[in-house]
């Protein structure tokens, strides 16, 4: 038989590939130096290679470890899993659960589900991360973040959605706008010569916004941009143009203080309705924690609705 590694010892070996600094990496491990030091000199024994060349200026890898930190982080990841699963099956979502979201959903969904949730699964450490979506995703299929709230469609990478709800876009303007006098929902072509400003390149929300109203990126577009709503919301407010704002945004009040005003938007006269995204969560494909990853889905949306409803039921 043959005498594995433990995963006390690969854990070593992913630490060091990553910080490429013995003491650093110790620190990250909760250990000495020496005593990382120790466990990375075993490993080479055990395995009868050399992972590690050792310089007085720097830490580097040989390529057999390189190779072999990319497949313990994989094994360290899995293993992960199997604890975090037999968890589930006795209580889901128990424990730790590390949670992307990006900027254009986090303050505006968060602040009206979380305290559902926690009440819900009180025993839930919910760890959360706000970044970009390509960010958030290669967060993910490396193993440190479990769970994506995103919206979707989002092409690329080996993952698995669950969409939860479409958000719709509506049209904002200042008050003294023409398309704020306009009589009815306005038209995409109403779009077309107007200054529309969007969130700079990177953020989803630009491109599922123009692909929801089908308006291809121009010059005259790309002339202002912002790095989230508010400020968006601040340069229509000043006059700079007009924006589109999804529904999750204004419902949480985004446009309070300002003369900003929002329109419907019409759909396309095919059958299509009002341009809209869609928001949903995404996880690593093959997980076996896919099951619960549905329930904290199905609990969010429940979560979501029963503020809609009590919104509703204050306003009138």
């Amino acid at each position: 038989m043959i005498n594995l590694p433990t995963l006390r010892q690969w854990r070593y070996l992913v630490a060091l590939a990553e910080i490429r600094h013995f003491g650093k990496a110790a620190e990250a491990c909760l250990v000495t130096q020496s005593t990382l030091s120790a466990g990375i000199q075993e490993l080479e024994t055990q395995l009868g290679a050399a992972l590690v060349d050792r310089t007085k200026r720097k830490v580097v890898l040989t390529p057999l470890g390189e190779d072999l930190a990319a497949r313990a982080r994989e094994l360290l990841r899995e293993a992960e899993e199997m604890v975090l699963l037999a968890r589930a099956a006795a209580a889901p979502l128990t424990g730790p659960l590390r949670l992307g979201v990006i900027p254009t959903i986090s303050p505006f969904l968060l602040p009206r589900v979380l305290p559902a949730l926690r009440r819900r699964f009180p025993d839930l450490r919910l760890f959360l991360r706000e970044d970009l979506t390509a960010r958030l995703v290669d967060l993910l299929l490396a193993g440190k973040l479990d769970l994506l709230l995103i919206a979707l469609p989002y092409e690329g990478g080996a993952i698995d959605t669950l969409p939860l709800f479409d958000d719709a876009f509506a049209l904002a303007c200042r008050s003294d706008h023409v398309l704020a006098k306009q009589a009815g929902p306005v038209r995409l072509g109403d779009l077309a010569d107007t200054q529309l400003l969007l969130l700079e390149d990177g953020h989803c929300l630009r491109d599922h916004a123009l692909a929801a109203c089908r308006l291809p990126p121009s010059p005259r577009r790309d002339g202002f941009a912002a790095t989230s709503l508010h400020t968006l919301v601040q340069m229509v407010d000043s006059g700079l143009g007009v924006t589109l704002l999804p529904q999750l945004a204004l419902a949480a009040g985004i446009l309070r203080g300002t003369d900003v005003v929002t329109r419907p938007l019409a759909g396309d006269g095919g059958g299509r309705t009002a341009p809209a995204r869609q928001i949903g969560l995404a996880w690593r494909r093959g997980t076996q924690r896919a099951d619960e990853f549905r329930l904290f889905g199905n609990a969010l949306h429940e979560a979501m609705d029963k503020t809609a409803a009590t919104q509703d039921s204050t306003a009138s």
